[in-house]
């Protein structure tokens, strides 16, 4: 008998409430129908461009939102369904780690404090606190003397550190990460990825990683799944999707990739325009709009996610036509 998900979500569904012009509000949609899985040590990415829903799928699978509709698993068992004690562990096994490290970080805390407080819930004495402290910021990079300093004192790839310490300190399996490398230099980003690759092995990780950066999650993950207003367009093995994409909007995202030579075309010949507004949705495929090759079907009838190789899956009414 097969052993369930260590994480999945099950068609969830997520609107936010929108304030407008004299006292109107709209709905914006957010999460429409989405189902995933992440399979215990695996790397899952979740791309797309800003403001198609990644960061929202990521807080409602890390609990820190609830779905209007659809349920979150952990471990075969709906998070609404746990006791209090098992709320806690969940907590404590799925940490987060976000964009902005400083924002998440305590300014009057110094780092020693702030990266040994899950080390002080879990109830450790202070000897053995002082030496999970010493090797988890060995483990990331952090000199010792570190310990004592404030989060203003450190660069924004030493926040970033800091962050993933923090999550680490809590004996974590589930690591998810909202765009930890968007906001840092080319050369900082290579570093803060190839630790999140260490310590993936290192402590035996299962991890999420939100980002638009299409390299980093070739990169870093196992499977990668492709967002778009709020759905998911496709999913599959990282080496597949690039090798052999089966969307035109995946088709497009790689194709803007600076110096990454797999496509001919360019990300202005495959996309139309700009991303429309999550508060109101196109009609039938929701990226017929900016598809060059849409037809009219597109714009009535909404596509039905087909696999179309182990584990490779796509929603495109032209999806055989065009990829083979």
């Amino acid at each position: 008998m097969s052993l369930p998900p260590l994480l999945n979500g099950t068609e969830l569904y997520k609107t936010f409430r929108v304030s407008g012009q004299r006292r109107s509000s709209k709905l914006l949609t957010a999460l429409d129908n989405v189902s995933l899985q992440l399979a215990a040590g695996e790397t899952l990415g979740i791309a797309g461009e800003s403001g198609c829903g990644k960061s929202t799928l990521a807080k409602v699978m890390a609990g820190l939102l609830t779905s209007d509709r659809g349920n979150v698993f952990y471990k075969g068992t709906q998070l609404s369904l746990l006791g209090q004690d098992d709320k806690t562990v969940f907590r404590r096994k799925t940490q987060m780690i976000f964009q902005d490290p400083f924002s998440s970080l305590n300014p009057r805390m110094r780092i020693g404090d702030s990266i040994s407080e899950p080390l002080k819930i879990a109830g450790l004495s202070l000897p053995r606190q002082r030496t999970e402290l010493e090797r988890i910021m060995a483990a990331v990079g952090l000199h010792g003397d570190a310990v004592n300093r404030f989060p203003d004192e450190f660069s924004g790839g030493q926040r970033q550190r800091i962050g993933i310490a923090r999550a680490l300190a809590a004996s974590p399996e589930i690591l998810i990460a909202d765009e930890p490398v968007s906001s840092l230099d080319i050369s900082i980003q290579a570093q803060i990825i190839n630790i999140l690759l260490q310590m993936k092995l290192e402590f035996s990780l299962s991890m999420m990683i939100v980002s638009h950066n299409m390299l980093v999650l070739r990169h870093i993950c196992d499977r990668i799944i492709i967002m778009y207003l709020g759905a998911i367009v496709e999913c599959g093995p990282a080496a597949t999707l690039f090798d052999r994409c089966r969307h035109p909007y995946t088709e497009a995202l790689i194709a803007a990739i600076p110096g990454f030579h797999a496509l001919s075309a360019t990300k202005s010949e495959l996309l139309h325009d700009d991303l429309p507004s999550a508060l109101s949705i196109p009609p039938g495929c929701r990226f017929h709009p900016r598809c060059r090759h849409a037809v009219d079907r597109c714009s009535s009838e909404v596509p039905r996610m087909k696999e179309y190789a182990n584990g490779h899956t796509a929603a495109c009414h032209l999806s055989k036509q065009l990829y083979g």
